[in-house]
């Protein structure tokens, strides 16, 4: 093994993704909203010069359309030439986002920037900064949109190398939440002799193997509600092939994130929002002075429960927190998106199980059904037969009918059980 040596592992870098979803933001939450690829994208070099890396690898996904923009193209190549400045190599692959097939302006990339072909896996050499040779790097883009092969069986090591880094942006074990491109199993690249997988695609940073190492870096900034928690790249120190150790660092400038808050012991909407607003002020203190994109889901159960089922209630309350939190250009700021009611009545559930009566009856069943997928899948499409047959429904209705969530289940359980519990109220008051 040669002397150690320092590179940094990102991914999914999607710039000049654009804003959808959320309508009625502030100016400030949309402009650096739209923004924040490009500003994790300076964030990434940043990171780089500080901390003396001797190169990059980016697997994949470097814009976020084959088509992909001028002006995220030359953001690109300011960076790079910001690298090129310092000594600091960049290897790169395009995935299926940013596929070669794509448009692009002509331009001239710095000597220091090496992106791998369509055709097939090819390696370069990486070097120490005191040129010293240190590794090779494998890769292969994507040619077209859609990669059903598994081309990591065709990456193979070279055997002079003292350390071997394979770039690939694929689906390694068959993850259902994501396209199945470049399908492969985590046993094949554990096994193929590379000591390092700088992986993409998969936009949840996860350390799949060690020796070798096996890694998802995840992106390096949420794009939507679905992509919580902090975002950045991996910075990878080695040793040697047995001593490498994997250290994340955040590149994110905005941080989508959900909170729960319980209900539980809260008699009036004053006190909700007297403990949202303090809850609220403090998660903007714990996230590394990130901006914030906020999901409250109010969990739990209390008095309060029959009050926020009301969507004007929660709306009211949303409203107010918006407006205690107004977003400031220049500084960190929190912005509620939406809030949420998740909570249920108060009931005793235990009593209720063995209760000889109607709602007992129906609590059982429900339970029965939570413990059997296949129970429940049966009633459920036994029950709404009629209505996934209206010819109104569509096509995508008919098919989310055909698969029923178990949140839907949970649903029907409280809102049932807690129907029949007013009904009780009710008929004890009259």
């Amino acid at each position: 093994m040669s002397m150690p040596f320092r590179f940094i592992h990102a991914a999914d870098i999607h710039l000049d993704s654009p804003f959808r979803g959320l309508t009625k933001v502030p100016e400030v939450v949309r402009a650096e909203l739209t923004d924040a690829t490009f500003a994790a994208l300076k964030r990434l070099t940043d990171t780089a010069i500080a901390e003396k890396v001797d190169f990059i690898v980016i697997a994949g996904d470097l814009f976020d359309e084959a088509d992909r923009s001028l002006r995220a193209q030359l953001a690109f190549l300011k960076e790079w030439e910001r690298l090129a400045d310092n000594g600091i190599t960049v290897f790169a692959i395009h995935g299926n986002h940013d596929h070669l097939g794509g448009k692009r302006a002509k331009l001239t990339l710095p000597s220091n920037v090496h992106i791998f072909g369509a055709e097939e896996m090819s390696y370069r050499p990486a070097f120490h900064r005191n040129g010293e040779l240190v590794a090779y790097i494998y890769g292969m883009s994507y040619g077209e949109r859609a990669v059903a092969s598994n081309i990591a069986a065709t990456y193979q090591t070279a055997p002079e190398a003292p350390y071997h880094i394979a770039l690939l942006h694929a689906n390694v074990g068959g993850d259902s939440g994501h396209d199945p491109y470049a399908p492969c199993t985590l046993e094949e690249l554990a096994r193929s002799g590379f000591d390092y997988w700088a992986l993409g695609h998969i936009h949840k940073r996860q350390v799949l193997s060690e020796y070798p190492h096996v890694v998802y870096a995840g992106n390096t900034q949420g794009r939507n509600p679905k992509e919580t928690g902090a975002k950045g790249c991996y910075i990878v120190d080695v040793i040697d092939s047995r001593n490498t150790n994997a250290k994340f660092t955040t590149l994110d400038s905005i941080r989508w994130l959900e909170e729960d808050v319980s209900i539980e012991g809260l008699a009036t909407e004053q006190q909700l929002l007297q403990l949202l607003s303090h809850q609220i002020g403090v998660k903007l203190d714990e996230e590394d002075g990130c901006s914030i994109m906020l999901r409250v889901r109010l969990k739990g159960r209390g008095p309060l429960h029959d009050h926020i089922r009301s969507a004007y209630v929660c709306a009211t309350i949303l409203e107010q927190l918006q407006s205690e939190y107004e977003p400031t250009q220049g500084m960190p700021w929190i912005y509620v998106y939406e809030l949420v009611a998740e909570t249920g009545a108060e009931l005793d559930w235990e009593a209720l199980s063995v209760e000889d009566s109607f709602a007992g009856e129906l609590l059982r069943l429900c339970n029965r059904l939570e413990e059997n997928k296949e129970d429940w899948r049966s009633f459920a499409q036994s029950a709404l037969q009629d209505i996934s047959s209206h010819p109104k429904l569509g096509r995508i209705g008919r098919s989310k009918w055909d698969k029923p969530s178990n949140h839907w289940l949970e649903q029907a359980k409280e809102l049932t059980l807690s129907l029949v519990a007013e009904n009780r109220v009710d008929n004890n008051r009259s």
